[in-house]
């Protein structure tokens, strides 16, 4: 099971306004609901990453994802969590190419290594492949009784994968399943995110604003958000965090590439939309049919 704790903040003012927190998965920690993607972070400017992740933290976004694909950005967040590694949920993946029982363990801990802490809160399989999940499930639960990583979960899992995972290891264990989501991708409305909820499973929105795709203001669907935002003295992005995140089982980890882009993504905590508002996004960003097979990056 998940360990039932609270993760402190160095700004506990401004976090207990922006930040709200849920359960992540069944009887799980209190996690942000907001919190930080970090594809990508390493190919910038090093010091603007680290002081984006930093002021992340501070405003309480302190759940923070990675990987072991992701280049170097574990390198980048160990700087970012120097000293501060008592205030964060950190995640990072498995490939999976790496994920066989004893290939599961070794990538954990490079992972440890290259983070410079003892422990992950989450430890992910990054997505189905070739070796069976009966090894990569054995390798997280040794990981978890060796204390290496407090839960574990997966990563572009569909319904049915999801069904054969809980199958293998019980009720649960599987902590969350983490996804692309968007307002222009709501494929996982249709099964995944009412599978995740039967079974008290986290779901966490990767590229919440697409992948270099968010609605241009010259269309109606972006003037939608931008009028929205406006009525609540925010973002369109914050409009857009706060739609996918209407329902407690959604997580979202946004990338912020400056401290006030950071600031940005954690104010979208506070904004809520109306009946009304959800409707009109809902109308303006239809989910569509359910894909054949669920959309990942």
């Amino acid at each position: 099971m998940l360990f039932a704790m609270r993760f402190g903040t160095t700004a506990p003012n401004l976090c207990e306004a922006l930040l709200k927190k849920q359960n992540f998965g069944l009887s799980g920690p209190h996690v942000s609901v907001i919190g930080q993607g970090t594809w990508y972070i390493d190919r910038g400017d090093r010091k603007r990453a680290v002081a984006a992740l930093r002021r992340g933290i501070d405003v309480g976004m302190t759940h923070i994802d990675t990987a072991e694909m992701y280049g170097d950005a574990e390198l980048v967040i160990a700087d970012a969590i120097a000293g501060r590694r008592d205030e964060t949920f950190l995640v990072s993946k498995v490939l999976p190419s790496n994920a066989s029982r004893r290939g599961t363990i070794t990538a954990c801990e490079r992972s440890l290594k290259r983070l410079k802490t003892d422990r992950l809160d989450c430890y992910l399989l990054h997505w189905r492949g070739s070796y069976p999940l009966a090894e990569t499930v054995a390798a997280f639960e040794e990981l978890a009784g060796a204390g290496k990583i407090r839960s574990w979960g997966v990563s572009n899992f569909d319904a049915d994968d999801l069904e054969e995972m809980l199958a293998l290891a019980g009720e649960g264990r599987i902590a969350c399943n983490q996804v692309l989501y968007h307002l222009g991708e709501r494929a996982i409305e249709h099964a995944v995110i009412p599978w995740c909820e039967a079974h008290g499973v986290a779901v966490v929105a990767y590229s919440p604003f697409g992948h270099d795709d968010f609605p241009s203001l010259r269309s109606k669907a972006g003037e939608l958000l931008q009028s929205i935002a406006e009525a609540h003295g925010g973002s369109s992005r914050q409009v857009a965090l706060s739609f996918l995140t209407r329902v407690p089982s959604v997580f979202a980890i946004p990338k912020a590439s400056t401290p006030e882009h950071a600031a940005d993504n954690a104010a979208a905590g506070e904004l809520t939309l109306s009946e009304s508002e959800i409707a009109e996004l809902d109308k303006a960003f239809p989910r569509g049919p359910r894909p054949p097979s669920l959309p990942m990056l």
